[in-house]
């Protein structure tokens, strides 16, 4: 029965990775192309009149930041478009009907995510050594970061797919919080520039707690604890993997 699960697996994640590896200049580049751009305007435009944060060059310091952005994005994208395209096209019903479990299902677009993101993320990387010099601090801490984060986010967009009626609903949650989100997380600047009162604020914000745990890992400086920061993403993890598991089960979104 094992063998089973584990052959329904990896079918689920094999599909999920061909699905965006088989069009890899639309999935990406892109983002490669966009990360690429931001380093050139802040990096090496806008950073040269910033000068230093937090004791090290602007470029190297937007740097995780830069690469835990593509990293997020992708993962949800993959699976709030795949999962969402499942429930279109009604074969999600016909997994669920075989005697495959709700986790089996869920980990394979779950995976299918990860490995985009580390993809993306991955080619991100090699792209901001032609602006700054590579180094990394702690390469378990980075890797470690990278997963659990991509891992949240693909939960995230499995959620986001199992609620959404259209094409238009799995880019309201991008557009007006995970991307608002993001750019206040403290990948451009250090929570340390801002009133007591603001950083207080910026502390409800989750993905602030990935982008600096990311930035221990390269550059050895974070603005929070790093033990605090991974218990942070852990208990997100936990909490979405709890309501996607729910969610599945109940056929919520799918049976109707």
């Amino acid at each position: 029965m094992l063998y089973q699960f584990w052959i329904a697996y990896l079918t689920i994640t094999r599909r999920e990775i061909l699905r965006f590896s088989r069009i890899w200049v639309q999935t990406i580049i892109p983002p490669v192309v966009m990360v690429a751009l931001y380093f050139v305007i802040f990096g090496n435009l806008i950073g040269q009149r910033i000068g230093e944060m937090d004791g090290m060059t602007y470029i190297d310091f937007i740097m995780p930041g830069l690469v835990m952005m593509s990293i997020i994005t992708n993962s949800y994208t993959n699976v709030v478009s795949s999962f969402y395209g499942a429930k279109y096209s009604r074969h999600i019903e016909e997994m669920q009907i075989a005697p495959v479990p709700d986790l089996v299902i869920l980990l394979g677009f779950v995976s299918g995510g990860m490995v985009r993101g580390i993809c993306v993320g991955f080619a991100v990387t090699l792209v901001s050594m032609l602006f700054t010099e590579f180094r990394i601090y702690s390469p378990f801490v980075a890797l470690l970061v990278a997963l659990l984060t991509s891992c949240l986010f693909a939960l995230a967009g499995l959620i986001n797919a199992i609620f959404a009626n259209s094409f238009d609903d799995i880019t309201i949650v991008p557009t007006f919080v995970l991307t608002p989100l993001t750019y206040l997380g403290g990948i451009f600047y250090s929570i340390k520039l801002l009133p007591d009162f603001w950083q207080q604020v910026s502390l409800g914000n989750p993905i602030l707690y990935m982008v600096n745990s990311f930035r221990y890992g390269f550059r050895g400086s974070s603005d929070i604890d790093l033990f605090t920061a991974l218990l942070v993403i852990v208990f997100f993890i936990a909490l979405l993997f709890t309501a996607c598991l729910v969610l599945l089960s109940r056929g919520t979104g799918i049976r109707q």
